[in-house]
């Protein structure tokens, strides 16, 4: 009997074996890429019959002998719906099939950003229904080695309640294209926040690098999930030995109570990250806890409490009492507590925060963390209780290269597409000089691996954020990076890059101006691809000449012309410096198709910089078509960055 059993299983696992299979990509919905040949591939039983049919096109082929199958489609002009029909022992049947435009939209958050949390969402969601723009939404998922396979996605079409999900970039940009080409767009998102580079590129083009090979051979074989529970281990170790207790979530229903006994709990100040302070590196969970007093006059009012950011989401108690939850690190948190929940004397806010990644606990400015009732205001920067109760493995896309160009972007490929928008680089500023290299590295990495030529590579230059305090004179990582993404506009070709200085928040690392940059990268791809013979680039630094004290500057793309958005002609964002290298405000103005900079301060003029902070927000100079001026430097003098590298 048993015999038989295990027959039966064999049986069956062999024919679930031979059933034919595709990538996640071909699914209903789906959007194919016109004008260009079309691979389909999948897989099946080793040399197994395999028919493909679509329109009037049957393809036929087999499996080889590790059960791959290709066929390639002709090229299709736009339209449908249309079906496919995939054949082998079984039979799958696509539909909704669209031919038309497809952009892969891939980096970290700024790319991952959601149209639900862009400018004025509720207006761009009641102007949404357009069923021919399409997202796959790529699950993020990480591997030491190539997958063939992603972990999961699915197609999406656009309407009101699906438009939220979409990378604004990408949802952006698609609407400019259609409102155009009036052609279905389909967008590929595979993006992760706080990823770097070179988790992007794959090993064989760390291989093939002077600047990385050395990196990459000590790299290891890597099993992700066995890599997590070691990290895992370790982190837990050194947790506990920081707060002198145990990991244990078992009474958190207890710590936010007023009565509970937290003085055995170690303090960290607010606001502040915690990787910034003694616990250090930590994505889990945090408990937090802060007494406060309230008078007699002021017990059991109404009031509001004001707990600047928290990363990444927090449920807060006052006394017991829930007041609040939110769910994204860069909010500020705003709760309200109703009557009867204040009591006279000593009162206790408990915070549960949750860190998935990057940073964590509360951060943002100490005025912003206050709790006001009536007419009293009662700060709450300062010393907070903390205790770790639940850790996740620190194992992050980061951890070593090629990650993400494994489980991410290796299972697209070879699926057509018309190029790629790229918005990432806020990860490498530490390294914005060796980006110079590794962002040029991934490009061409890419292109070998679709192996469709030199496809349109368009990206978003990092936009403006005051992180470090960067300027000419300190230093700035900020306007490296800038540096080196204009190095690659320049020197890769068919690339193309968005500035966006001018529709930054110096405050926040994500910008909610999302329309802005998908129309820039719109205007690139409309020039350059579909003919439209529109200016689609800012101002960009050519040649500088002396006249004694002044600078003459000459730019290329300058359309029709130069001028500021000041209402009143003056130009911000030059700095001039002589022989000691110490840069001064410049006072500049437009002279025709030139900026004349020049200063009170420096007599013989050596170089000039234009957007050279981590702040760039002042710069305003534009071409008459309105994009912005690139930010710039006519030295080569000592930068910041110059010898850090990469490093796993």
């Amino acid at each position: 009997m048993k015999t038989i059993l295990s027959f039966l299983i064999l049986c069956l696992s062999i024919t679930v074996g031979a059933q034919v299979k595709l990538p996640k990509l071909f699914s209903d919905g789906m959007v194919m890429q016109r004008n260009k040949p079309i691979p389909v591939w999948g897989w099946a039983k080793p040399h197994e019959p395999i028919k493909v049919v679509f329109k009037n096109q049957v393809l036929k082929t087999k499996a080889d002998r590790n059960g791959n199958w290709s066929v390639v489609l002709k090229d299709q002009e736009a339209g449908g719906p249309f079906k496919m029909i995939i054949e082998g022992k079984n039979q799958i049947e696509l539909t909704d099939i669209l031919i038309g435009e497809v952009w892969i939209c891939s980096g970290q958050s700024n790319m991952e950003w959601p149209v639900s949390q862009a400018d004025n969402f509720y207006t761009e969601q009641n102007d949404s229904d357009y069923p021919e723009i399409r997202q796959f939404l790529v699950e993020k998922a990480m591997s030491g080695q190539p997958k063939k396979t992603l972990t999961g996605g699915n197609w999406q079409i656009c309407n009101k309640n699906t438009v939220g999900d979409f990378t604004a970039v990408g949802y952006f940009f698609a609407k400019q294209l259609y409102k155009k080409l009036k052609i279905p767009i389909g967008i590929i998102n595979t993006s992760w926040g706080g990823t770097c580079v070179e988790t992007w590129t794959s090993r064989e083009a760390f291989q093939g690098s002077t600047e990385f090979k050395n990196m990459i051979s000590q790299m290891p074989d890597v099993d992700i999930d066995e890599l997590q529970e070691q990290q895992k281990s370790e982190v837990y170790s050194r947790i506990e030995q920081v707060q002198g207790n145990i990991i244990n979530a078992s009474n958190q229903g207890e710590y936010k109570n007023v009565g509970f006994n937290d003085s055995n709990w170690p303090e960290m100040y607010a606001p502040k990250l915690w990787e910034l302070q003694e616990l250090g590196e930590l994505d889990g969970v945090v408990w937090m806890r802060k007494t406060f007093n309230v008078s007699k006059e002021d017990a059991g009012k109404v009031a509001v409490l004001k707990l600047a950011k928290i990363d990444d989401q927090d449920t807060t108690y006052v006394n017991g009492v829930q007041v609040g939850t939110t769910n994204r690190y860069d909010e500020d948190r705003v709760y309200q507590i109703k009557e009867n929940i204040l009591k006279e004397g000593l009162n206790v806010i408990s915070i549960k925060i949750f860190d998935y990644a990057g940073g964590g606990g509360i951060w943002g400015e100490a005025s912003d963390l206050k709790l006001n009732v009536g007419q009293t205001e009662i700060p709450l920067s300062g010393k907070w209780k903390y205790l770790v109760t639940d850790v996740k493995s620190s194992v992050s896309p980061n951890s070593y290269p090629s990650l993400l160009f494994n489980a991410m972007i290796n299972p697209l490929i070879p699926f057509a597409c018309q190029g790629v928008l790229w918005y990432q680089g806020e990860a490498n500023v530490n390294r914005a000089a060796q980006y110079k290299k590794a962002f040029p590295l991934m490009i061409a990495d890419w292109r070998k691996h679709w192996n469709m030529g030199d496809f349109p590579f368009y990206f978003v230059q990092l936009s403006t954020f005051d992180e470090f305090g960067g300027n000419s004179n300190a230093g700035s990582k900020w306007a490296e990076l800038r540096e080196a993404q204009n190095n690659t506009e320049a020197n890769v070709i068919n690339t193309g890059m968005a500035v966006t200085i001018d529709i930054g928040n110096p405050k926040d690392i994500h910008p909610t101006n999302k329309q802005e940059v998908g129309k820039r990268l719109a205007a690139m791809a409309l020039n350059d691809i579909y003919q439209e013979k529109i200016v689609s680039r800012g101002p960009a630094f050519k040649s500088m000449e002396i006249d004694n004290n002044k600078a003459i500057l000459i730019f290329n793309n300058i359309g029709t012309g130069l001028k500021t958005s000041d209402k009143y002609g003056y130009l911000k964002g030059f700095e001039i410096a002589g022989a000691d290298q110490i840069f001064h405000y410049a006072q500049a103005y437009i002279e025709g198709d030139k900026v004349i900079a020049h200063s009170k301060d420096v007599t013989n003029p050596q170089a000039v910089r234009y957007g050279w902070a981590d702040d760039a927000s002042d710069c305003n100079l534009y071409n008459n078509e309105g994009f912005p001026a690139l930010p710039f430097r006519t030295d080569n003098w000592k930068t910041l960055t110059k010898d850090e590298i990469y490093k796993f």
